[in-house]
């Protein structure tokens, strides 16, 4: 299988770099000895993609990626009025989703709430200073205690390990045999107080006094499977009950022992919440980045508005913020995509710009948040705090920080050939001094603070900004978002997301113009792109290779996928070297080729696709084969096309690859590989293949079974052959369970493989 995947990586790499087209997907070459078919005139036929490849251009670009029926359903409606209301995601049916989201309650908690409920690690190191009190909630209050045993434990270990690397080579460590003091030397380790969910909270300010004990990790219970039955045997809120009243040791261990079915056997019954709780015990951080790629993927797989989440991804990255900048990221992120970026993914741009300015996860991402003044009321006073105390340890200097003022012109706004020089970058910082973040450990908002902003009057690009406190900012805001330059780097953005990695000026040109009339409105700008000439030429079509979130989300698009858990699509993405929120520079993913082509990603492409198609993803199931009984489908003319009872041996030479031995089987009629792969190609990859792809497959699907094949012909005497180009024969016969089953591997195995196609992955 590990050679089939690099072979076949090989030759997708050759395949994605040929050109793709409408009548390339269908070619086929006139068979060898046959002539040529005398040249006729051919009729006019329009220079743009006509029919159903119209249609097919439109969702491969504007959704991620088609579903069963949707062709025939923007057919039915008409693609004109299917983009319209695609611009106005408002008017949209999402009912569906909307059950789908509920399933993640926290996704809909503001960041100070978040913070409260599941806490970050920060916040548990507040609780341990005493800076914060501990809920008095049952629940809540588990979390909390059990996080401060865990990071005590941690703390404490550390300590444990620094002392021990401190002694000599031939020392004894306290607690180790030839220490007279033994673990009676060892400092007290500090453990928190037991869950008391009745317990009033600590007061705010008072430090929480743990209990002295000489463990300093106390070596989890043993649970045995009965202990983990009576506890699974109990009804939900019961069961949470119980797990909520479990001390921290047994609790971990308790999660330790549970193996895959119990695990699942753990969660049955339960509301979201109820299922929020009980991972939260474990780990309240995983909960809130879990969900927030969760839902992402949920509504990239499942809204109705597509366009949307399209639009969507592309701002998230345009104004990209890492997941793992700090402790309260993921919880700024929450309220980052849900409040500033998707509901003004289509509207104007310097709505977006300002919300993301203004935003607490980019002042964090990109550290405006620290910036302050070199003459700012805050600076004096620091340099005159310092005059008065100069032996003192000097905490890290505050001062002037450029890093979002650079971004916000290059990679936000005017591009890297925008005009700009480093003394605007400069004036820019000094216009967005003040603009900070209240108290972002507990998930404070936007805050203006005055103190910190740089007094006096600024220049940028050519333009005086007179001293008018937080109005600066959107005066500049307002200055970037209105230039041509921003207009033009907006537009070749989009049209490298649409349309092309290397889009024509013309185009991008046309879409500035756009811009520039329409004060920015991004629905006008992509409404002129969706009737411009260049989106509908055959250049364009399958001219852009998906990204590994395209590519991921695609595939259970086409699918049909039926989805309980997102986490096996979070691992592909990552594995594939695109996971959510995973962009550490401000520059985001790349949306051209060159980034998501090679040997290497492809096999990690091919890899998602078979172990997808197979069913081999915790979670996530797919229904390859019709419910009901088999049908005889385009069976070879060696083989009739009816029911198969007995059927005489067919003798053919060993050398011919497709000579085949059918034994008695069944009255069951079997498809072919043959027949199977075009009603499976038809399902999955809208447009169909080439001939050389459908070949590829084919020979790939016949590799793999080659060695079972090879097996069961193993002590058969004369020339005949096992069967190879339908299923793989049974010496057995087969009854209809079996040939279901067998006919499942093989749809599979041709899935994966079509998954894995350069037009699949292609749009």
């Amino acid at each position: 299988m590990e050679r089939l995947k690099t072979s076949l990586a090989f030759l997708l790499c050759g395949l994605l770099a040929v050109p793709s087209s409408p009548a390339w997907a269908q070619s086929a070459s006139t068979p060898a000895g046959q002539p040529q078919a005398k040249p006729q005139r051919q009729p006019y036929q329009s220079g743009q993609l006509q029919g159903d490849h119209r249609i097919l251009q439109a969702l491969n670009r504007f959704t991620f990626g088609t579903r069963p029926g949707d062709v025939e359903a923007v057919r039915t409606m008409g693609l004109e009025r299917w983009f319209a209301q695609q611009l106005r995601p408002e008017t949209i049916n999402n009912f569906a989703l909307d059950a789908r989201l509920a399933q993640f309650p926290a996704m809909q908690w503001s960041p100070q709430d978040l913070l409260v409920r599941l806490p970050s690690n920060a916040m548990i190191r507040q609780a341990v200073d005493g800076k914060v009190s501990i809920p008095q909630d049952g629940a809540l209050h588990a979390v909390y205690v059990d996080e401060i045993a865990r990071y005590q434990n941690r703390q404490q270990q550390k300590q444990l390990e620094k002392q021990q690397a401190s002694l000599p080579a031939n020392a004894a460590f306290p607690g180790q045999p030839g220490n007279a003091q033994g673990m009676n030397s060892q400092p007290a380790a500090m453990t928190p107080e037991p869950r008391q969910p009745n317990a009033a909270p600590a007061e705010s300010g008072q430090m929480m006094t743990p209990t002295p004990t000489a463990e300093p990790n106390p070596e989890q219970p043993a649970i045995t499977d009965a202990q983990i039955a009576r506890v699974l045997a109990l009804p939900p809120p019961q069961r949470v009950s119980r797990l909520v009243n479990m001390q921290q040791p047994e609790f971990d261990a308790f999660r330790k022992a549970l193996k895959g079915p119990q695990r699942n056997a753990l969660n049955d019954g339960l509301t979201p919440a109820q299922k929020e709780v009980v991972l939260a015990l474990e780990n309240p951080q995983r909960v809130v980045n879990e969900e927030l790629i969760a839902q992402r993927l949920t509504r990239d797989i499942y809204s109705n508005a597509q366009l949307q989440e399209v639009m969507t991804d592309f701002w998230l990255n345009h104004f990209n913020v890492y997941l793992h900048k700090n402790d309260e990221t993921p919880y700024y992120l929450v309220s980052y995509e849900r409040d500033i970026i998707r509901p003004r993914a289509l509207g104007k741009f310097e709505d977006l710009l300002e919300a993301s300015a203004h935003s607490p996860a980019m002042l964090l991402y990109l550290d405006n948040s620290s910036s302050m003044g070199p003459d700012s009321p805050a600076a004096e006073k620091a340099k005159i705090a310092a005059a008065r105390k100069p032996n003192a340890k000097k905490a890290p200097p505050e001062g002037l920080n450029e890093n979002y003022a650079r971004e916000l012109m290059e990679l936000h706004t005017l591009g890297v050939n925008g005009g700009y020089t480093q003394a605007d970058v400069t004036q820019v910082a000094r216009v967005l001094t003040g603009w900070t973040v209240d108290k972002p450990q507990r998930g404070g908002s936007f805050k203006f603070d005055e103190s910190r902003h740089e007094p006096g009057t600024k220049k940028v690009l050519g333009k005086k900004i007179k001293e008018h406190g937080e109005l600066e900012g959107r005066q500049l805001l307002h200055m970037l978002a209105t230039r041509p330059a921003t207009a033009h780097f907006i537009s070749r953005k989009l049209a490298v997301r649409f349309v092309g990695d290397d889009p024509p000026q013309e185009l991008i040109d046309r879409m500035a113009k756009t811009y520039l009339h329409s004060d920015g409105d991004i629905s006008a700008v992509l409404n002129s792109l969706f009737h411009s000439p260049e989106f509908w030429s055959p250049d364009a079509y399958r001219a852009k290779v998906k990204t590994p979130l395209e590519y991921v989300v695609s595939a259970t698009r086409a699918t049909n996928a039926s989805i309980d858990n997102m986490q096996p699509l979070t691992n592909a993405l990552r594995d594939m070297g695109m996971p959510i929120y995973g962009a550490v520079p401000p520059t985001g993913y790349k949306w051209d080729a060159s980034d998501w082509v090679s040997t290497g990603a492809l096999v990690n492409r091919m890899n998602f696709a078979l172990n997808l198609a197979a069913n081999r993803l915790q979670g996530i199931t797919i229904a390859w084969t019709p419910q009901s009984d088999p049908a005889p489908v385009n069976l070879p003319q060696s083989i009739p096309a009816q029911s198969i009872s007995k059927i005489a041996t067919i003798n053919q030479p060993a050398a011919a690859p497709s000579a085949v031995r059918i034994q008695e089987i069944s009255s069951v009629p079997v498809p072919t590989p043959e027949a199977e792969e075009q009603r499976l190609e038809t399902w999955l990859v809208d447009g169909g293949v080439s001939t050389s792809t459908r070949t590829a497959v084919l020979n790939q699907f016949q590799a793999q079974f080659q060695p079972q094949s090879q097996a069961q012909s193993q002590g058969q005497s004369g020339q005949n052959q096992t069967i190879t180009t339908p299923l793989p024969a049974t010496l057995k016969p087969m009854n209809p369970a079996q040939a279901a089953k067998a006919l499942e591997k093989q749809d599979q195995l041709l899935a994966g493989l079509l998954l894995g196609s350069p037009e699949f992955q292609r749009r």
